[in-house]
């Protein structure tokens, strides 16, 4: 299994989907699914039901993970790069 390279912090665009082209920050990765979920990106809505009577269902919107391989590094300079050009820590 290949290492994860995208870390919780980073900036990244999207490169296919429904939201091509957009950037955002990951807020959270999943190595081991080898995904990634990216602020405003992938925006789903589910619908919840009324816990108790009398009150009223609602509807919330959150951000589903991506394919790791769905997403490109951004540096901080705003320039696309491979995952062979991020910087060794």
């Amino acid at each position: 299994m290949a290492k994860l390279l995208i870390k919780k912090g980073d900036t990244v665009a999207v490169t296919a989907g429904k939201d091509k082209g957009k950037t955002g920050k990951v807020m959270q990765s999943f190595p081991k699914l080898n995904r990634v979920v990216v602020e405003g990106i992938n925006v789903c809505k589910r619908h919840l039901r009324a816990r108790r009577s009398g009150e009223k269902g609602q509807t919330v919107e959150f951000s589903m993970p991506l394919h790791a391989s769905n997403v490109m590094l951004i540096d901080p300079s705003g320039k696309k790069m491979r995952h062979d050009d991020r910087p060794k820590a």
